[in-house]
Formats: C-alpha cells, structure tokens, sequence
C-alpha cells in the first residue's frame, strides 16, 4: 500500500518536474537566441537583403536589370491586360463591397 502510494507520488513529481524542465528549456532557449551573435552566414545574408532593400528604394524598382527585362515586364503586362481587360496592373486591385440589406421587407 505505501509503495504503491510513492509510485503514484514519484510519477505524479516526475510529471511535474518534466512539464517544470520543458517550459525553462523553451524559454532559455529563446533568450539564447536573442543575445547570441549570428553566425557569419546569416549575417550575410541579413546585410545582402538589407543592401537590396536600400538600393531597390532607390532605384524605385527591381535592383540591376538591363533593358531586355523591362521589355519582358512590358510584353508580360501587355498580354495580361488583353486577357483581363483594363486597369493598372502593377497595383494591387482595390475592393469596394456593399453593406448587405438585413430589414424585413414586408409582405
């Protein structure tokens, strides 16, 4: 009777102490994360697509392309607007919808 009451206890302990174990390994492990140093692999690709960012909005548009792809982009969008109708293309539709009539019409 008592082994069988510290068999219940330990796993109920053990329980508690592994939900206890999980929960700080979590939360270290995020805190860990946040003050190490990026490797030199990440850092670099973080500096590339901050030096992409930086040069795009300065060129106001994709970043190192020659003639032949604005030509493409122009072809691309020409066929698109024959397919689809009219409109700005390059811009992303803008939606207008109605409030739905909900009173009773009488009968």
């Amino acid at each position: 009777m008592i082994l069988h009451q510290i068999l219940h206890l330990s796993s109920i302990f053990r329980s508690a102490v592994s939900t206890h174990l999980r929960r700080n390994i979590g939360l270290s492990a995020i805190v860990f994360n946040k003050t190490k140093e990026l490797d030199p692999v990440q850092k670099l690709f973080l500096d590339k697509i901050r030096e992409y960012n930086t040069k795009s909005k300065q060129a106001g548009g994709p970043v190192d392309v020659g003639p032949e792809f604005q030509k493409d982009m122009n072809e691309s969008l020409a066929r698109l607007q024959r397919a689809y109708g009219e409109g700005d293309l390059t811009k992303f539709p803008e939606f207008k919808f109605e409030e739905p009539n909900f009173e009773e019409t009488p009968k």
